[in-house]
């Protein structure tokens, strides 16, 4: 019962994005009203077409020639019906198939990183891509043929009861059985598609995770055990695959069993009817034609229910990303912060990742503005999560983080992180020109003020030596840059910007000893006056660093500047001693 109201609840949500386009759905219904109406009139005029032929040199060619003619305005009025729906059909799909990307796109942006973090990149494109794809397959044919078939089921019972009611009750009596068949299949199909897509999204999961990283996997001799995970993965998906379209599959070779006993039930009482003078021989080719109409849709409303298994278990997962709680909204009523001083509070912090395992615990900090600190410990200390509960990235599970004496969120984070300049191990460029990602953070900067921030991250020598200078375009991931190069350019970005308080998370890790001394000198002016915090495992990068915090496990340990931690003769002086000291 628990899959069957799931299912339920995905086809409302459908239904419910279909709505805006209610008024194309009723002209689809009257297009489809009138295609199965036209068909559904040739048999008549089939049926009246042979009873004008009474014996052998007895035809009445005058009254056959009116009726081909009426037969053929009457299948050309049915083929251009139909072609409108078609086109009608698809417009709606594909309509209701752009919002539903639009939104599930749109609230990714809105996703808190905890979700991101937690669900493969892969899956994520899956559901936008492949699932929708899937949905809009479904959809389509359940407009085409689910309608007309429903349809023209009523119609051909309607024009069968008129000819002769008791044929007509042998086809209702052995409906039932199509139905029930039908039904069979279906119910049990729902849940075998959603497992083929959940896999088809952990497939897809895999070959971007292998391609994003193919320098990684080929570097660490990784390739053969890359494959085994895809050919395992790939073996699940066959089996789910297989087991999902073969239990689909039994639906139409047992309803045409049954539409076969139909035509043989109407074929030998219209016989017998026939020979008693029940009706006529015109009449009964008109019933044999309607019992071929009536059963067909069966065949394929029992494909178009396959389709829409498959396509309501898609949109089911769609619409788990577009339903996955968004990140806490913005105050109704915030706190503007134009121009930061600089003054940061974190007030008695705790926050953990995974509520099982506690992180950072009751930490509290005061810094000035224009004070530098820096922030050093070993791996998996908290320095990294500190910079992103700074900005907001993940908000804090207790205490307060205020900046100017305003809590962060008491203010936009659009605010927030514009006060804030971040240049850190991982770049962040988009697919565009040089001169584009160095403004990306004020667009409307001159060409002077481009190249001049540039020239402070000692950038612009290389940039004069790409192919078309600032001009050149470059992929989402810096295209063939090199590592170090990247890094400058978000440097360049920063300089530009001039922001009131920096972050900087090994902000030199990938450039050569020479270029760091230089930018380091550039940092140091950069940051007179600006409140600024230092992450970094080489230590000899922050001895000029107002204060010196020692994270370990989520807690401030030591606290002092470089001299005072060295002669304390604790942590840092470990750490410190650990690179710089020979043993």
């Amino acid at each position: 019962m628990a899959k069957k109201d799931g299912q339920g609840r995905v086809l409302k949500k459908v239904l419910r994005r279909i709505g805006p386009y209610r008024p194309q759905l009723v002209a689809s219904l009257v297009l489809a009203l009138a295609t199965v109406a036209l068909q559904l009139y040739v048999p008549i005029l089939v049926g009246r077409a042979v009873d004008c032929i009474v014996g052998t040199n007895q035809v009445d060619f005058a009254a056959m020639g009116k009726i081909l003619l009426q037969i053929a305005l009457v299948a050309s009025g049915s083929a251009l019906a139909q072609w409108c729906m078609g086109e009608m059909n698809n417009r709606i799909t594909f309509a209701v198939v752009r919002d539903v990307r639009q939104e599930a796109f749109c609230h990714i942006q809105e996703l808190p990183l905890s979700y991101l973090d937690a669900h493969p990149q892969g899956q994520t494109v899956s559901r936008v891509i492949a699932d929708v794809d899937q949905f809009a397959d479904g959809l389509l044919m359940g407009f085409t043929q689910l309608l007309t078939g429903v349809m023209t089921i009523l119609g051909t019972l309607v024009f069968m009861l008129r000819l002769n009611w008791k044929i007509a009750l042998v086809v209702i009596l052995i409906t039932p059985v199509s139905l029930l068949v039908a039904r069979f299949v279906a119910s049990r199909t729902y849940s075998m598609f959603r497992l083929q897509s959940e896999t088809r999204g952990r497939q897809t999961a895999l070959i971007d995770e292998t391609i994003g990283e193919l320098k990684v996997v080929q570097a660490f001799g990784h390739q053969d055990k890359s494959q085994a995970e895809f050919d395992q993965v790939n073996e699940e998906l066959r089996k789910c695959s297989l087991r999902a379209i073969f239990f689909s599959s039994i639906t139409n070779p047992s309803t045409r069993f049954v539409n076969a006993l139909v035509y043989a039930g109407v074929g030998l009482t219209g016989a017998l009817s026939c020979m008693s003078g029940g009706i006529t021989v015109g009449g009964l080719t008109s019933f044999l034609s309607y019992a071929n109409q009536y059963t067909k849709p069966f065949n394929e409303i029992s494909g178009v229910v396959t389709e829409l298994q498959n396509a309501l278990a898609c949109a089911g997962r769609v619409f788990d990303l577009i339903e996955a709680p968004a990140r806490t909204p913005d105050p109704a009523s915030p706190v503007r912060l134009d121009h930061a001083r600089g003054q940061v509070d974190i007030d008695h912090v705790s926050f953990s990742y995974t509520k099982d395992k506690p992180l950072i615990q009751n930490f509290s900090l005061h810094v000035r503005p224009g004070q530098r600190v820096a922030i050093v410990g070993p791996t998996g200390c908290g320095k990294t999560t500190m910079i992103n509960l700074l900005m907001r990235f993940y908000d804090v599970d207790g205490g307060d983080i205020r900046v100017d004496g305003v809590s962060t969120r008491d203010m936009t984070r659009e605010d927030l992180r514009r006060s804030f300049g971040m240049v850190l191990q991982d770049t962040w460029l988009k697919a565009g020109t040089i001169r584009e990602n160095i403004a990306m953070g004020r667009p409307d900067a001159t060409e002077e003020e481009i190249q001049a921030a540039a020239r402070a991250a000692h950038a612009h020598s290389f940039i004069r030596r790409l192919p078309q200078g600032y001009d050149t375009v470059i992929g989402e991931s810096g295209g063939s840059l090199s590592q170090g190069q990247k890094q400058l350019l978000c440097i360049a970005r920063v300089m530009l910007c001039l922001p009131p308080m920096l972050i900087l998370d090994e902000a030199t890790s990938s450039i050569d000893t020479r270029t760091e001394q230089r930018i380091q000198k550039a940092f140091a002016q950069l940051m007179e006056g600006r409140t600024s915090f230092i992450v970094a495992h080489r230590l000899s990068t922050i001895q000029e660093a107002d204060v010196i915090l020692v994270m370990r496990d989520g807690q401030i340990i030591e606290q002092g500047t470089h001299e005072a931690l060295l002669r304390r003769q604790g942590f840092y002086a470990r750490l410190y001693n650990s690179q710089f000291v020979q043993a």
